[in-house]
């Protein structure tokens, strides 16, 4: 069926005009009463967290970390256990929700530009080549939408390029403060040097301009025409700068909650990874989330626009647990974080609130995935999916209206790169609850199952040796049908021993 047939009435009467006469019918003809008949379709609120982790909210069991806003959007609509990041680190999965594929598949499988091996630690394997931008013959989201007649803005993080691969070179009509830089250069507070967001007052904190924008764009928008909204936040990346109105606060809820007692760091190979949520810097840089979030959907209501609008959470990877000494928070009860191929790593908070069609106060338990944002995106706006675009995902609708699962799928990663948390190149695979590791710098493998063992604390490849090597070599397959670059060895094969 022709795309247009799935527009609102008033972009058919426009297609069909022009078609008809080859005259362009002016946007906005359809009389009030038609647009009242033929209400817009939804718009979408998406607001993607950096680094924020699986157990970093009071909605998936933090107590230090407060988050009140958060936690009433997921008591709203439908949150999601086992939501996964297609990636370790950000821009592979922010490639992979702008375009539904994922990121072996547009070959952004490390973050932009990536680094290499710490040239003391003797790397095993060669710095694997990959995009440092989103190729713009790929199609996202935002292209997609706004073909539809959609306004599309964009806010914050962006990490998929530089100059001539912006968002406004993606399909956002608006871009307010995304560039090639994943953290903030000029850090949190103001002047930023970020070259596409002007800095305002002194002192201006990052995550309170970019919501103010958003706001703005809210309230100035053609209220005729649907929007895609994707707030992208720079909290809670470091540098790690706490939100000054929150900071005494956390300050003294550290104090009453563990006093003088402290907790050793957990050992992950040549990390560090923290074991309790105890630091008052990052928690304030939560709670400034987490008041944006109260501010956005306070906007969606006084606009009267919250019960039309599709609220989407998420992070793009997992919390920065571990480095060589410990990160800034945990992810426990899964293991490690941002950079690994535990769950701790790639586990993400996820909320999705559609009016009309998710019931409050509902959880999901099936797993999914970053790539499936897009497909479920188009089918909630009413438009037909397009399988050869958004390769890598499945459209999450039937799980939003009730039901238990998905046909079953395995669920891939490959990240053959070095990376400062310590990893070290690897990719894993899940197929129903188990779910195995591989680890090429150390020539092992890891085998787990998920529905005993959250944490990935029981190793067990050699209990069942039969699944673990089916699981090695469906991802082998997996691999290979996809084109994976496969990391090569640094040393001549007699060094390697």
């Amino acid at each position: 069926m022709p795309a247009f047939f799935f527009l609102r009435r008033e972009f058919f009467i426009l297609v069909a005009a022009t078609l008809l006469t080859g005259v362009v019918v002016p946007a906005g003809t359809a009389s009030d009463s038609d647009v009242a008949a033929n209400p817009l379709p939804p718009n979408f609120l998406f607001l993607l967290v950096d680094d924020l982790g699986w157990a970093d909210t009071g909605a998936y069991g933090s107590v230090f970390h407060q988050t009140p806003c958060i936690d009433a959007l997921a008591a709203s609509g439908m949150k999601f256990t086992q939501g996964y990041a297609a990636g370790s680190v950000c821009s592979p999965t922010r490639a992979s929700i702008m375009t539904g594929r994922h990121p072996v598949r547009v070959d952004i499988t490390d973050w932009i530009p990536g680094a290499n091996a710490r040239p003391d630690s003797n790397p095993r394997f060669r710095h694997v080549e990959d995009r440092d931008n989103l190729a713009l013959d790929e199609v996202t989201i935002a292209e997609a939408l706004r073909h539809h007649g959609y306004q599309t803005f964009f806010a914050g993080k962006w990490h998929l390029g530089g100059d001539g691969h912006l968002p406004t070179d993606q399909g956002f009509d608006i871009n307010i403060g995304g560039f090639n830089r994943g953290s903030p250069p000029g850090g949190y507070y103001a002047p930023w040097n970020n070259p596409y967001l002007e800095a305002g007052e002194e002192g201006e904190y990052l995550t309170e301009r970019l919501t103010s924008e958003t706001i703005d764009f809210m309230t100035d928008r053609d209220p005729g025409r649907p929007f895609l909204v994707f707030l992208s936040y720079y909290n809670v990346h470091t540098p790690i700068q706490p939100w000054r109105r929150e900071i005494d606060r956390y300050r003294q809820l550290k104090e009453t909650l563990f006093g003088e007692t402290t907790i050793a760091p957990i050992p992950e190979r040549d990390g560090l990874s923290r074991a309790r949520q105890d630091n008052p810097d990052y928690a304030s840089m939560v709670a400034a989330v987490d008041a944006s979030v109260g501010k956005l959907t306070a906007a969606l209501r006084n606009h009267e626009i919250d019960d039309n609008t599709v609220v989407i959470f998420f992070s793009d990877n997992g919390g920065l647990c571990t480095l060589r000494r410990p990160g800034p928070t945990t992810n426990l009860p899964l293991r490690s974080g941002k950079g690994w191929l535990y769950e701790g790593g790639i586990r993400e908070p996820m909320i999705i609130r559609a009016p009309g069609v998710t019931r409050p106060n509902t959880v999901c338990d099936h797993p999914v995935v970053s790539t499936d944002f897009y497909p479920t995106i188009l089918e909630l706006a009413g438009l037909p999916m397009d399988p050869e675009r958004h390769a890598d995902g499945t459209s999450l609708v039937p799980l939003l209206r009730g039901a238990s699962g998905l046909p079953p799928r395995d669920l891939h990663w490959h990240y053959p790169h070095y990376h400062g948390s310590t990893w070290k190149p690897g990719a894993a695979i899940r197929s129903g609850n188990w779910k195995l590791i591989e680890f090429y710098e150390y020539r092992e493998f890891e085998l787990y199952d998920l529905s005993a063992d959250v944490g990935e604390t029981t190793n067990l490849a050699n209990e069942f040796p039969g699944i673990a090597a089916d699981l090695r070599s469906r991802l082998a397959r997996w691999q290979q049908s996809m084109g994976a670059k496969m990391p090569e060895p640094a040393r001549l094969p007699w060094e390697d021993q």
